[in-house]
């Protein structure tokens, strides 16, 4: 270990309860992506039918886009799947990572969402395409936005409240597409009202407001591939340990996400007058109000020291 002495005893604990948890999150987490992909489909499904109506190619190339962001949330579906079965002897720490491998693709998705908005905005100013149907237009740009929205709010309540990184990513990504929409609307606005360079300057717009989208995206992604974690949970940890009877000081605490759920290990110094099964209660008492005070916590291993092993190293 990091201070050069081994330590006393090490206790660790997997909660049931928590266990249980986690099962249920994820059964949340993939009943949000599949009442999500329901909702959009609709949304597609309502803007195909205005591009019927309106026989506007352009709004079926939307359309078909439309249709083809929403299957992106499938590989999600996936890794809440997967990450519910148990650890093996090949994964000995589970399948949690790959949640937060599919946020890897979540915010590729919204890369190209940007990088695509902004070429076509760019290819427009160049090169101006008149827009025909124009109160079409706007309808289906209002429809694909508002079913984005709702979608987007949705998934990131469920991603805040399961602790899932990746869905909140993916709600971000239904958001992208939703402003996207939403230069359609302006666009088919503008060229009403006589100033074609409406569409391709609100298309500009967007596309910048989707870059600071997924740098929010990334950043959360990225963050728990880095492990991430507020340091108010680290502070909350040791105020816990440091007030356990038997503790004389909490030497370090390192936690982390892995998918929706937290792990955690702590070093503690231990009165050393402890006989060992003494320390390995103070060890357990210790985990246990830790795993009871921290939302999420999945895991937890505590390693204990005596007490003056801290004082002849310094």
């Amino acid at each position: 270990m990091g201070s050069g002495h081994s330590s006393w005893l090490s206790h660790s604990h997997d909660h049931a309860g928590h266990v249980d948890d986690a099962l249920r999150d994820s059964a949340a987490g993939i009943r949000a992506v599949k009442i999500s992909l329901a909702v959009l489909g609709i949304t597609a499904a309502v803007q195909l039918v205005i591009v019927a109506v309106s026989g506007s190619v352009a709004l079926f190339a939307d359309t078909v886009h439309n249709f083809s962001d929403a299957l992106t949330a499938v590989p999600l579906w996936i890794a809440f799947s997967v990450s519910r079965r148990a650890a093996t002897r090949r994964y000995t720490y589970g399948f949690g990572r790959v949640e937060d491998l599919a946020g890897l693709f979540v915010v590729a998705m919204i890369a190209i969402s940007a990088v695509v908005a902004a070429v076509e905005a760019v290819r427009r100013l160049v090169d101006p395409v008149p827009l025909a149907h124009l109160g079409w237009v706007a309808a289906a740009g209002v429809v694909g936005f508002l079913g984005n929205e709702v979608v987007a709010l949705y998934r990131i309540r469920v991603g805040n409240r399961i602790g899932s990184a990746a869905l909140r990513a993916d709600g971000m990504h239904a958001r992208a597409d939703g402003l996207t929409s939403l230069a359609v609307v302006a666009g088919a606005l503008g060229a009403a009202l006589g100033f074609p360079a409406a569409d391709p300057i609100a298309g500009l717009v967007i596309a910048g407001v989707i870059g600071f989208v997924l740098i929010v995206a990334a950043r959360d992604v990225f963050g728990r591939l880095l492990d991430r974690v507020d340091p108010e949970l680290v502070d909350s940890a040791v105020t816990v340990l440091a007030t356990r009877p038997g503790v004389r000081a909490v030497r370090r605490v390192r936690m982390r996400w892995v998918g929706h759920q937290l792990e955690a290990d702590a070093e503690l110094d231990v009165d050393p007058s402890l006989s060992l099964a003494d320390a390995h209660t103070v060890a357990h008492n210790a985990e246990h109000e830790l795993a009871h005070t921290i939302p999420k916590l999945s895991s937890v291993i505590v390693h204990a020291y005596p007490a003056h092993d801290a004082t002849l190293s310094s």
